[in-house]
């Protein structure tokens, strides 16, 4: 039986591009299928460029403290496809399995019958048709790319529409200024349902999201830090709505960031209907929330191992300017908790802004270890992170793998041991979890 990967990889020469925003193929697609879309749980659709994929995370342990089956389908994924598509079940959801997978695919290659359509789309129809098998409470729906001609905006009437912190990313595709970007992601955006916007960095960027979602006639519409609110305070989260007060623990996710995406994920699941989920629940799922690759501590697996006495090694995935903004802050926050030098371990593609992202380490990191990123054509030479890094005013060195660079720390004669962070690339967070035999669950 052919694999999921070969699947996948065979699916790549039905398109030319890997990439190309539309609708049409995919509604063509599951029109043939017999229209799987209508046949789903409740639907909350989150876009954004940063926070996506921790908005989800909180949202899925709320709702599983509560007893709740939760379907997920993220993306990308960190080590394999499977990733992307959590099937719910009593207890907690768990990754679609082989067959299962297999078994989608095929349907779909199958009733696609060798028309155009893009991997992304195609895997898209795949996970919705499994999602729509198996019964489930509510379908947590992260988007691809955009939101307006995305592939899983195919769904009409979801519980509700959430929009996390809009940034500079995928300019190519979306546009060149955060207005662009917000009109693209405000497309899930649907007349007479909830629709829910964390707090935002850019006021033009809230600004489109608000006059998008009145124009379309959501409701209610509700704004992070106007509707809702959530900060820390002596060292708990303290949410807050109309209706409702919440007096929480802090999120295991690190980061003040991880604070507003929790917040985020309290007010859309009461927008969706759930608001009658117990404070206990809240409290138990921001405890357990986890994402790997953003923010995560590596504690076992190869590569602690390899790292000088005493170090701290942290993972994140995060790549373009704002989330190296979030990152940094995180670093600093940790560094006043408990002072450690600051070494980056980096790899970047050459798609991706990396002097945005690295300016915001300036002053904080006392160096740079740049790396390729294994397997990635688009990957840039470390040679040439080195230098964007040296642009951005970092002390910057090359090591050939992860592995090095983590070794070649225990030549140096720490006063306190280092604090280190791998970062610059999804791709390369997850060619860390599999080498270091730490892979997502």
């Amino acid at each position: 039986m052919e694999s999921s990967d070969a699947l996948i990889a065979r699916f790549l020469a039905l398109h030319p591009k890997s990439i190309d925003l539309s609708l049409g193929r995919v509604e063509r697609l599951l029109a043939a299928l017999g229209h799987p879309e209508h046949r789903l749980p409740p639907v909350i659709h989150v876009a954004g460029t940063n926070g996506k994929g921790s908005t989800i995370a909180f949202m899925r342990a709320m709702l599983e403290a509560a007893g709740l089956v939760v379907h997920v389908y993220t993306s990308p994924h960190l080590v394999r496809f499977h990733e992307r598509i959590r099937l719910g079940q009593p207890g907690g959801g768990r990754f679609v399995d082989e067959e299962r997978l297999v078994g989608a695919l095929r349907i779909c290659d199958q009733v696609n019958a060798g028309a155009p359509i893009t991997v992304f789309e195609i895997t898209t129809v795949a996970a919705i048709h499994l999602f729509a098998e198996a019964p489930a409470d509510v379908l947590l729906l992260e988007v691809g790319l955009g939101g307006r001609f995305d592939a899983t905006n195919v769904v009409a009437d979801p519980a509700c529409a959430v929009i996390t912190p809009i940034g500079l990313d995928h300019a190519e595709y979306l546009g060149d200024t955060v207005e662009k970007i917000a009109f693209e992601k405000a497309g899930i955006i649907k007349p007479g349902r909830p629709t829910v916007i964390a707090r935002q960095d850019y006021a033009a960027a809230e600004s489109v999201l608000h006059d998008v979602a009145e124009q379309r006639g959501a409701s209610p519409i509700l704004i992070g830090g106007q509707d809702f609110s959530t900060h820390e305070e002596n060292g708990r989260v303290i949410y807050q709505d109309e209706d409702l007060l919440l007096d929480l623990p802090l999120p295991r996710l690190v980061g003040a960031h991880q604070i507003s995406n929790a917040g985020t994920a309290i007010a859309a699941l009461r927008a969706a209907g759930f608001h009658r989920l117990s404070p206990n629940g809240f409290e138990t799922g921001i405890r357990a929330a986890e994402w790997p690759g953003r923010l995560q501590r590596l504690t076992r697996g190869v590569l602690p191992g390899l790292a000088p006495e005493g170090a701290e090694l942290w993972l994140d995935g995060g790549h373009n300017p704002d989330g190296g903004r979030a990152l940094s802050a995180a670093m600093a926050d940790l560094s006043e908790r408990s002072e450690a030098p600051l070494v980056l371990i980096a790899g970047m593609l050459g798609t991706k802004d990396g002097e945005g992202f690295l300016r915001n380490f300036a002053g904080l990191a006392r160096e740079l270890i740049a790396v390729p990123v294994p397997g990635q054509v688009a990957g840039r030479p470390a040679m040439e992170v080195a230098s964007i890094a040296a642009r951005a005013g970092l002390v910057a060195s090359t090591a050939a793998g992860v592995e090095s660079a983590i070794a070649g720390l225990r030549d140096t004669p720490w006063e306190t041991p280092p604090r280190v962070l791998i970062c610059g690339s999804l791709y390369l967070a997850g060619a860390v979890l599999a080498s270091n035999g730490t892979l997502p669950e």
